[in-house]
């Protein structure tokens, strides 16, 4: 009976011994296992910040050449409202010296042709008195429609 208990006992070490070592070797390959994962996501986390700043400086780039592009198509507006201010105020006066009669011809001629809001810019800019006469000489439909352009132009003006 001693024999059979010290056998037991003796299988129960050996076993517990051999699982021991089977436990042993499962927890060091986690270790490793946790190691190399840890060494991955730092790899990745570095991957991922160096795109970061990657892409924080094209967008620095982005918004400074957008900024440019504005900056340039505000000269160019600009320009282009100081030329037509310049059109205009040389096209004024020579509409201003002209006879009412020519000037209206001028004018129904390119209404005809559906420039109506250039006239109209013109006859905004010219003297009163002018304008006045001009729309005598107008073909009736063309003055009712600048007529009526003129108080819309008022009430939008005086809001």
């Amino acid at each position: 009976m001693k024999f059979i208990i010290i056998l037991i006992l003796s299988v129960t070490f050996l076993f517990s011994a051999s699982k021991s070592a089977n436990l042993e070797k499962e927890k060091k390959e986690v270790i490793q296992l946790k190691k190399d994962l840890n060494q991955f996501y730092t790899k990745k986390e570095n991957e991922y910040q160096d795109r970061k700043k990657e892409l924080e400086v094209i967008l620095s780039k982005i918004k400074k050449e957008k900024k440019t592009i504005q900056n340039i198509y505000d000269k160019n507006i600009a320009t282009l409202k100081d030329i037509k201010g310049v059109v205009v105020g040389k096209t004024t006066k020579i509409y201003n010296g002209m006879k009412p009669k020519d000037a209206a011809k001028i004018f129904n001629k390119l209404i005809e042709d559906g420039e109506i809001d250039d006239v109209f810019d013109i006859l905004l800019k010219l003297k009163e008195k002018k304008t006045t006469l001009i729309l005598r000489f107008l073909s009736t439909e063309y003055s009712a429609n600048i007529t009526k352009m003129l108080q819309n132009y008022n009430i939008t003006k005086g809001k």
